[in-house]
């Protein structure tokens, strides 16, 4: 039997499922995967941690280095952030230049970050004009089985949360200081099935969609970014119910992202 026989039976069978509110891996269609968040896992990193979204994972670590300023914002530090699709976590994904898809996920997540003010980047000038602090926030996705911007998301707020301005390393200060993060923004994604509207895809689950829509969150329950991927669409309707079921996911990750 060809491959695309194979990917349109399990196709047929997910939205058959999709139908009867349910699904491969049996949760219901606002069922999470088990989720959590271990900070500290690179000790080379100024700040880093492993997410996991069932057998999704992803790593993220944060380095802080001294820069310049960009021209138009002299009173400011700068943010990178950078997603790396490594092969091993999936036969889609091989060596070469950037992947689609790793850049939408950098994209995504970096805008989360921004849109809620997550750092005051005004706090990581040290002379206005000259010097600032540059945060570079890497993504490494390690193991690929769906939902690759919440996994993405959650690592790299765990490491913000757990990261260290190195101060004494580059003769800046007499001290070291813990990163000020102000805001926790938190990537909620839900994709459709048919009509029905399921959160946390797993891979088999995307490749059946008829649309995507990650929802970004932060702690005062307001929604900060939205991404719309895939071909499909939603109702308005469909996105009010999507925003309030982004908050109350939003909040339980959050807290696991967090430690608390």
């Amino acid at each position: 039997m060809s491959e695309s026989v194979t990917a349109e039976i399990l196709t047929n069978h997910i939205l058959d499922l999709a139908r009867r509110q349910k699904r491969l891996d049996g949760r219901g269609p606002d069922d999470y995967r088990k989720a959590s968040v271990e900070p500290g896992f690179a000790s080379s990193a100024d700040g880093s941690a492993l997410a996991r979204i069932g057998a999704t994972t992803a790593l993220c670590g944060v380095k802080l280095e001294p820069g310049k300023p960009y021209p138009d914002t002299p009173n400011a530090g700068t943010l990178t952030t950078n997603a790396e699709l490594i092969p091993l976590s999936s036969p889609m994904f091989e060596p070469g230049p950037p992947h689609p898809r790793a850049i939408e996920v950098s994209r995504v997540v970096d805008r989360a970050i921004r849109a809620a003010e997550t750092i005051d980047l005004t706090k990581l000038c040290v002379t206005a004009g000259e010097k600032c602090w540059t945060c570079f926030v890497d993504i490494h996705i390690l193991d690929h089985s769906g939902n690759l911007i919440d996994a993405a998301s959650l690592a790299a707020l765990g490491a913000l949360t757990h990261a260290t301005v190195p101060n004494v390393r580059f003769g800046i200060g007499p001290a070291d200081l813990p990163l000020e993060v102000n805001h926790f923004p938190v990537e909620v994604t839900f994709c459709r099935l048919g009509e029905t509207l399921v959160v946390d895809p797993t891979v088999e689950e995307e490749s059946a969609a008829h649309g995507r829509l990650t929802i970004a969150t932060d702690e005062r329950g307001e929604v900060v970014a939205m991404q719309k991927g895939l071909i499909g669409a939603f109702s308005p309707d469909d996105v009010k119910s999507l925003v309030d079921r982004a908050i109350t996911h939003g909040d339980r990750l959050r807290r696991i992202a967090r430690g608390s």
